[in-house]
């Protein structure tokens, strides 16, 4: 595969977290840094033919003014999350990169990331149709433009508000003569998925929203032999949330209530200010812990933003449990931690992922994904553990045959 190129598109490129990928991506393939924190960086994935990372390339949509390296320069100063010898070698890269970014759409996205947009391209469809036809003139030309034999879609763009999928969206018949409307029967992100996935493109989704989530989409996915993931990257509380709750499952203790309390800044804290934006990602957030448990303790989970946190996160978590003789014991962590450091390497995981199993001619969920995410699609295990299992058991059967 020496001469195989790929390309990375992530839908809301220039954020945080677009931006610290492409950052992370230059600096891994240039030698600058080790690939901390990326699971395919790992001596079991050694067996895989996935693509090395010096061989992607990098573009994306953005309903923004902003750059890469503009972004980068910005964490850099308010977050202090890079250093400047990091910053300097993938300069090229993030300047070349910039160059491959489109303006995207806001059609049906909700007024809270209509109000971030500041290009005036992101208003000009009026039907999903339109931006569909759009987005993919973009992702053809992307794709040819820098001779690429694949491309990843991954959407790490804010969450939207909730959407309530209705018989419309059930099979791809019932949907496909909708998309000519002009009231929108589908959100901004299952805009963008469809126009992937209808390219024939592997389609991650990073994010709450509900993107690839509707049964039309699965099918679509099936007929263009399409790789899903998804939904909601898993990187910090919930992670931990994924982790401790076996635990107690295992161990017979009775978890009597959880509550969890997040504050953040960023670009993400500030769109889940808004509390229909908030509740896509609570709703998350919270199913969790009785989906491991197999019944429902009281839980509480709340979001705050704060803007002087920048791009870091806090979660304070407190358990009550049950133990032996009904004796009422506690638990309390705090996990701090950047929210793009987190979600960056493993966006580049999914994306050496599905690229690989594209290939192998894989099509629809990939149940064996479901570790990277908070409401994995394609399966309902959601003890860490488990899924880990289950991807390792993926890793062992697909190294005998690739």
């Amino acid at each position: 595969m020496a001469k195989h190129r790929v390309g990375l598109w992530l839908i809301g490129a220039c954020g945080s977290v677009g931006s610290t990928a492409a950052l992370g991506l230059s600096a891994v393939a240039r030698g600058a840094t080790a690939p901390i924190g990326m699971v395919t960086a790992t001596p079991a994935f050694d067996r895989l033919n996935l693509d090395s990372l010096d061989k992607f390339v990098v573009g994306g949509h953005d309903i923004r003014r902003g750059r890469f390296l503009e972004t980068v320069l910005e964490l850099h100063a308010r977050s202090n999350i890079f250093t400047t010898a990091q910053i300097d070698i993938a300069r090229p890269d993030l300047e070349d990169w910039a160059h491959n970014v489109r303006p995207g759409t806001v059609l049906a996205s909700g007024q809270s990331i209509t109000e971030l947009a500041e290009l005036p391209e992101v208003r000009q469809v009026h039907t999903p149709l339109d931006a569909i036809a759009r987005i993919q003139a973009d992702l053809k030309e992307f794709q040819k433009g820098n001779s690429l034999d694949q491309v990843v879609v991954v959407n790490v763009a804010s969450t939207e508000p909730p959407f309530i999928a209705g018989d419309e969206h059930s099979t791809l018949a019932k949907l496909k003569p909708l998309l000519e409307r002009t009231t929108p029967v589908i959100p901004s992100s299952s805009i963008y998925a469809y126009a992937a996935i209808d390219l024939g493109l592997p389609y991650v989704n990073f994010t709450p929203s509900v993107g690839s989530c509707l049964p039309a989409i699965h099918e679509l996915a099936r007929l263009k032999k399409v790789p899903l993931a998804g939904k909601d990257g898993k990187t910090g509380e919930t992670l931990m949330k994924a982790v401790l709750a076996p635990m107690f499952a295992a161990r017979n203790l009775r978890v009597m209530s959880w509550v969890g309390h997040n504050i953040l800044g960023g670009g993400d804290g500030r769109t889940l200010a808004s509390p229909d934006n908030k509740s896509s990602k609570v709703q998350t957030k919270d199913a969790i812990v009785r989906d491991i448990l197999g019944y429902k303790p009281q839980t509480h989970v709340s979001i705050e933003y704060i803007e002087s946190l920048d791009d870091w996160k806090t979660a304070w978590d407190h358990l009550h449990f049950e133990g032996f003789l009904g004796t009422k014991m506690m638990l309390q962590f705090t996990w701090q931690g950047c929210d793009s450091i987190l979600a960056a390497p493993l966006m580049l995981d999914l994306a050496r992922l599905t690229l690989f199993a594209q290939r192998r001619g894989e099509a629809g969920p990939l149940p064996h994904l479901a570790s990277f995410f908070k409401s994995p699609i394609g399966v309902n295990e959601h003890d860490f553990f488990k899924q880990y299992m289950m991807l390792g058991e993926y890793v062992s059967k697909a190294s005998l045959t690739s």
